[in-house]
């Protein structure tokens, strides 16, 4: 089975090396490359997004790091740039790995062989990781564990590496990521609509332009990424009439 790889970066001689790395790989097939990363949404989303994403950071079209917020759950991203002072933001954008340039081969070589060991694990199901209704969590006072139900969580907002969970009693924070807490919450109820913000279902009652509208009176912004495929939940539950207009 071959690993599928994109390249995306502003400058041509970076792209013909990563494409001979590339060649020179097996088990990779490269599905393309792109110099300007605007015209790359579509493609590293939805069900055919490559495997593997090389995404330079400093690109003028757009941001890497800006690009790599809104593909991050479809690709595996691995950032390539001339400037190490952008490790930590990169990794805050959970990027998979960091490549320095002038990337020598061997370095490029020893990412594909983490992310083979990454892809080749079997996906955990919500069923098999939380079969009860509730989760419990480290507060912030140590040695103590918080037990919270599932539906009384209202949305969960991501803060560098913690999040904080709002529920009706008030909200409590706690060392994790919202991608290491997403893989835990029923796919029914919650759904990812910022980069920064999951919300529970259950506790929207407006939906207006990008707005959410929650029972507790606050209205979260969706990112344009996510905005779509919430729409298209919504579009399913709408009752609509067969009477024409």
């Amino acid at each position: 089975m071959k690993i599928t790889c994109f390249i995306i970066d502003d400058e041509p001689d970076a792209i013909e090396l990563l494409r001979d790395y590339v060649q020179m790989t097996p088990g990779l097939e490269l599905t393309g490359t792109s110099l300007n990363p605007v015209e790359c949404l579509d493609l590293l989303t939805g069900e055919h997004a490559p495997a593997i994403t090389f995404l330079d950071v400093d690109m003028r079209q757009l941001s890497g790091l800006e690009l790599a917020g809104m593909v991050n759950l479809y690709t595996t991203v691995v950032f390539t740039t001339a400037f190490p002072e952008y490790a930590l933001e990169a990794f805050d954008k959970e990027a998979f790995d960091f490549l320095l340039k002038p990337i020598n081969y061997e370095r490029f070589a020893k990412c594909i062989q983490r992310v083979k060991r990454r892809l080749s694990q079997p996906e955990e199901k919500v069923s098999d990781i939380q079969p009860n209704d509730f989760f419990t969590i480290k507060s912030e006072i140590k040695g103590r564990l918080l037990k919270i139900r599932f539906d009384e969580v209202i949305y969960i907002e991501g803060a560098v590496n913690y999040i904080q969970i709002f529920t009706a009693e008030g909200k409590h924070m706690t060392y994790l990521t919202l991608k290491e807490i997403e893989r835990h919450l029923p796919p029914a109820k919650f759904i990812r609509i910022h980069r920064s913000f999951i919300v529970n279902l259950d506790f929207v009652t407006v939906v207006e332009r990008s707005r959410l509208r929650l029972t507790n009176g606050e209205t979260l912004v969706m990112g344009d990424h996510y905005k779509t495929h919430f729409l298209e939940l919504m579009d399913k539950n709408l009752i609509k009439t067969d009477r024409h207009p």
